[in-house]
């Protein structure tokens, strides 16, 4: 009984370790409580970058569902592949077989049958949009529309940064390098984005806010509880809860504090550093591929439609209200020649994509302007400037050209013009969504400043221009009084003549030579397309910003309203102010046709003089060009040099774009280089048994990546028994190794070169088995991991202070020894010159002994 009563004897109780909850099913080493946060905020934090297309898309659902569908498929990948350790080939077929099946439905949803089955057209699209959708949201007007192809973009850029997220997330211990993905999608939104950003104050706020929180409260969860990435992890908790509470609270407080400062200086700067800039964007650079160097001026036609299309009808339009005018094109540049549409803004001039949406501006955003509907069919009217009421907020077309037509469009937002590449014929006709233009009293224009916009340079303007224009503005200072009496003067003193049979001789054309000849006669002949322009140039050397306004409108409208035949004789010309805050005002500077000039008086019959002949004028030799004005054919140099000029912009961007990127890899990069050199080092070490040490060394270092850091005072037989259990795959090769850097290292004799070279070989069949135990994310990590050089270099450093500490207690040694030997010395000069012989030399070598004894 006695010594079954000592078997049963309690001992002291063992604190125990609390235990923690099981988790079920989820082999990440995070509850799903975690995980369901993570995910959340993720979808947040993608999401604002998602919110960059708003405008692209006119603000449409679809690319909502596109965006955060794709968002919510990324980060289920980004989940199944930490839950079950994919690798990176299973990972990236697994995210394209998802992005075909659930892209007809999402990215393709037009093209797909009924709306979400697959079809061959969804199917083109899904597997060409990746690398086609990026140019053609750049190249074609906002809104882009739906179809195309278009929403592959924000599906396929949510898809992406969601699982890289996901998986930097779940799978890497550092919280960090999650924000990497969810600043490369707010840079996707901003760049492929237009100039109006949607809430662009907000989303950078709770952008910033949220990542801050989110990312304190991962690094708090892991510093607390100890939570790792790999299955294999166990988890701790701190000893005292009270100081863990403390611990919390403390960081949530500051950490609160962070943000309320953040968001307040934020608030605070974004107006000040955003004043007065333009908001740059990826398609304000991209140049469609349109030169409108091919398409002349429509007011050369001018004086065509008078006088040969005179009663001929050229369109019909239905739904113009009476004032209203049906525009060509907006002319804003000049050359001495000819008054046209800039040539360098090729680029305003963008591809459109859904024609029912031209702009992503509503009609209420637009104040003092009327909208309506004009249905228009051509007749006899053949260009390629598309008429219309005004800005165009949509068109719908019609006829058998539809397609056709819908392929070939584009349209100037700022000038309100439309161009089809392809000539309106007979047949076409389209609906058109139109926002007229402004309508202000005059009243409300006086006090009112120019607008400050940039116009066009002007070139080959005559020398009377700027001289009447000072001449008829005379001592005005308001600005539009200057404007409205350029125009109300050339309106009441001139005359009108558009040299058809029966008046008054008025040459066509707008050149430099007939704007003279019209402002230089004692009485002004011309018609709109003169008076228009000599108006406009004489403004802009006033540094007024104007342009000459195409178009059409009849001289009766019909009562009611109703289809109006739009003829010939209907064509006008006009001119358009800019006033600030108020927009472009149309003003009419050509008299009225039943203003007709007056006809010369009858001059008295002169006595005419004898004619003498003249001598012909002596013969001019041929000038000799420059050899660089010889035209010469363009050769395959000049069409790169066009193709850099076309693209060279945007890979420009997309360069720069990267450099964020490539920033964040130069660590990478320079770890990788450091390991390349160290083993270049460690195999050409200066002995065959320093090479041999040296391969060894290149076990431990790639272990200690791995995250199996040897004990340092273990000797290789122990550190292979260690390696053997953790890398079971390379067990007997790193056995094997540990025994024969034994032998070179400590043998008889130096390794031959044909050893030394076996056994590197062997080190490299070692370190493939080595990485063949792990996961293909620990492989990535250990080839850019530093903790195998900073272990290296700690060791080095300790080497290098016990280097240190030897040498200086040599140095204090032989010191000491110096100084012993001077004594000795000065003790045998004094004993001689004292004369006491060989016994005071002897009893000085005596004492010199006892000393260093």
């Amino acid at each position: 009984m006695m010594a079954r009563g000592k078997r049963t004897e309690t001992r002291p109780a063992v604190p125990q370790r609390p235990k923690q909850p099981r988790q079920r099913g989820l082999r990440l080493g995070f509850s799903w409580s975690q995980v369901g946060v993570d995910a959340a905020v993720l979808v947040v934090l993608l999401g604002l970058g998602v919110l960059g297309f708003h405008d692209t898309f006119a603000g449409g659902w679809r690319y909502l569902v596109a965006g955060f569908g794709g968002i919510v498929l990324g980060l289920g990948l980004a989940l199944a592949s930490a839950h079950l350790r994919w690798n990176v080939w299973k990972t990236s077929g697994a995210a394209i077989l998802v992005y075909l099946v659930f892209g007809f439905a999402l990215a393709a949803p037009v093209e797909a049958a009924a709306g979400f089955l697959p079809s061959l057209e969804s199917l083109i699209v899904l597997v060409t949009g990746p690398v086609t959708a990026w140019k053609d949201i750049l190249t074609v007007a906002a809104p882009v529309g739906i179809n195309g192809g278009m929403l592959v973009a924000p599906y396929l850029s949510g898809l992406l940064t969601a699982l890289v997220a996901g998986v930097l997330a779940w799978r890497v211990r550092l919280p960090y390098w999650t924000i990497i993905p969810v600043l490369v999608m707010t840079a996707v939104g901003i760049l492929f984005g237009t100039k109006d950003a949607p809430m662009a104050l907000v989303r950078g706020m709770v952008l910033v806010m949220a990542s801050v929180a989110w990312l304190a409260w991962r690094h708090h969860r892991m510093r607390v509880q100890g939570t790792q990435a790999d299955a294999s992890a166990e988890t701790t908790t701190v000893s005292n809860p009270a100081t863990a509470r403390r611990m919390l609270w403390r960081r949530l407080g500051m950490g609160a504090a962070v943000l309320a400062v953040a968001g307040l200086l934020t608030s605070a700067a974004s107006p000040l550093l955003l004043q007065g800039q333009d908001r740059k964007v990826l398609r304000d650079v991209v140049d469609p591929p349109i030169e409108l160097f091919d398409y002349p001026s429509p007011l050369m036609k001018f004086r065509q439609y008078v006088k040969d299309q005179h009663e001929e009808v050229l369109f019909t339009v239905d739904g113009l209200p009476e004032g209203q005018r049906v525009r060509l094109a907006a002319l804003d540049a000049y050359d001495g020649m000819v008054y046209t549409v800039n040539p360098q803004s090729g680029g305003n001039f963008s591809p459109v994509g859904d024609a029912s949406k031209l702009t992503g501006t509503s009609d209420t955003e637009i104040p003092n302007r009327s909208t309506g509907t004009l249905d228009i069919s051509i007749e006899t009217y053949n260009g390629v400037w598309l008429p219309g009421g005004g800005k165009l907020s949509g068109a719908e077309l019609q006829g058998p050209r539809a397609d056709q037509l819908s392929q070939s469009l584009y349209y100037n937002d700022g000038n309100e013009t439309a161009l089809s590449t392809i000539p309106l014929q007979q047949g076409d006709s389209y609906t058109a969504d139109v926002v007229f233009p402004v309508q202000v009293p005059p009243e409300d224009l006086e006090g009112q400043d120019f607008g400050e916009i940039v116009m066009p340079e002007l070139t080959g303007v005559p020398q009377i221009v700027p001289e009447k224009a000072a001449e008829l503005t005379g001592n005005q200072d308001q600005p539009f009084a200057i404007a409205s009496g350029l125009a109300s003067t050339l309106h009441e003193s001139g005359a009108f003549s558009n040299g058809r049979e029966g008046e008054v001789t008025s040459l066509s054309g707008h050149y430099a030579g007939r704007v003279t000849q019209l402002l230089d006669a004692e009485q002004w002949i011309g018609d709109d397309e003169q008076y228009a322009v000599a108006m406009s140039l004489m403004a802009r050397s006033l540094d007024i910003p104007t342009r000459v306004v195409m178009g059409f409108y009849p001289e009766n409208y019909p009562e009611g309203g109703g289809p109006i035949q739009i003829k010939g004789k209907d064509v006008h010309a006009w001119v358009e102010v800019n006033f600030e805050n108020v927009g472009w005002i149309a003003l009419d500077p050509t008299p009225d046709k039943d203003n007709v000039p007056t006809p010369p008086q009858q001059e008295p019959q002169s006595t005419p003089k004898p004619q003498v002949l003249q001598p012909p004028p002596p013969p001019q030799e041929q000038a000799d060009l420059p050899p660089d004005t010889a035209p010469e054919p363009q050769d395959a140099e000049q069409e790169e040099r066009s193709w850099w000029d076309q693209w060279g912009q945007l890979v420009m961007i997309v360069a720069y774009s990267l450099i964020p990127l490539i920033i964040l890899l130069i660590p990478l990069i320079v770890i990788a280089v450091l390991k390349g050199r160290r083993r270049k080092r460690r195999r050409a070490a200066d002995t065959p048994a320093e090479q041999v040490s040296g391969g060894w060394s290149e076990v431990l270092s790639l272990a200690t990546d791995l995250g199996s850091e040897p004990q340092r005072s273990g000797t290789r037989r122990e550190h292979a028994g260690q390696l053997a259990g953790t890398f079971p795959a390379a067990a007997a090769g790193t056995t094997l190794l540990a025994r024969r850097a034994d032998q070179a290292v400590f043998g008889p004799g130096e390794p031959s070169e044909a050893q030394v070279a076996d056994y590197w070989a062997r080190v490299d069949e070692n370190l493939t088995g080595m990485r063949a135990s792990v996961g293909g994310w620990a492989r990535f990590r250990a080839r850019f991991s530093p903790r195998s050089l900073v272990l290296e270099a700690r060791s080095r450093r300790r080497r290098r202070r016990q280097e240190k500490r030897l040498q200086r207690q040599a140095t204090r040694e032989r010191q000491a020894e110096r100084r012993r030997g001077d004594r000795t010395a000065e003790r045998q000069t004094r004993a001689s010159r004292r004369g006491d012989g060989s016994r005071s030399v002897r009893t000085v070598d005596q004492q010199a002994r006892k000393e260093q004894e």
